[in-house]
């Protein structure tokens, strides 16, 4: 059982949006910065997309989080604690020790990774829009929780060496929290996240091992 309904979800969105804007236009430039970065590749690239994807968590947890969607859910404040800490996660991984590393590869797992980066940026608002959730009562990218974990899968799917167990732990745990409320509180534009964590974890694993074998035989 939820402590708040779904007029209220919805009525958080439709208060943070209006109080927020031109915001919602600055992630989505943000999130083109991320793809131009990944589409040059180096490490000053991996750098500019691991600082979009902190700037885009922290503030996800900081504003939406502590200050909204808390006034209806005290577990938002926990939301808030971990989001912040997936940002930082993201400056240590990428900014600090180059652990990320963003590039074009042309495999399977590559390629979902730009149908969830393309489902973030352009599909996930459309349903919305289609199912009858209008602006501003709507989730929008890059922040809001939902759209901005399956754009971070997305992303993490395009690179190259193994991905730190550390940097999924939280994205995945959103995926299934944030993934219950497409049945929970009727958002479909979110069943897509409830099978995303675990679709990238299978993935990346698979894609890792893979590259272990190959290195071995070489």
């Amino acid at each position: 059982m939820l402590p708040f309904t779904r007029a209220q979800f919805f009525d958080v969105f439709a208060s943070y949006n209006t109080a927020v804007w031109p915001v919602q236009a600055l992630a989505y430039l943000l999130g083109l910065v991320a793809l131009a970065a990944l589409a040059r590749g180096g490490r000053h690239a991996n750098r500019a997309v691991g600082g979009v994807l902190a700037l885009l968590w922290g503030w996800t947890g900081l504003v939406y989080h502590g200050l909204y969607f808390s006034s209806i859910n005290r577990a938002a404040l926990l939301f808030a604690a971990l989001f912040m800490l997936q940002a930082v996660l993201f400056v240590q991984a990428a900014v600090v020790h180059d652990r990320l590393r963003f590039a074009r590869p042309s495999t399977p797992t590559a390629w979902v990774g730009v149908a969830l980066v393309v489902y973030a940026l352009v599909l996930y608002p459309l349903i919305g829009l289609w199912t009858g959730h209008a602006y501003p009562a709507l989730p929008m990218f890059g922040i809001t929780p939902c759209p901005l974990t399956l754009f971070t899968f997305g992303l993490l799917l395009l690179t190259i060496g193994a991905v730190p167990w550390w940097v999924l732990v939280v994205p995945v745990a959103w995926s299934l929290i944030g993934g219950s409320a497409a049945f929970l509180l009727a958002v479909p534009q979110d069943g897509v996240l409830l099978a995303s964590g675990v679709l990238a974890l299978a993935l990346l694993r698979t894609r890792d091992r893979r590259g272990s074998v190959s290195a071995q035989r070489g």
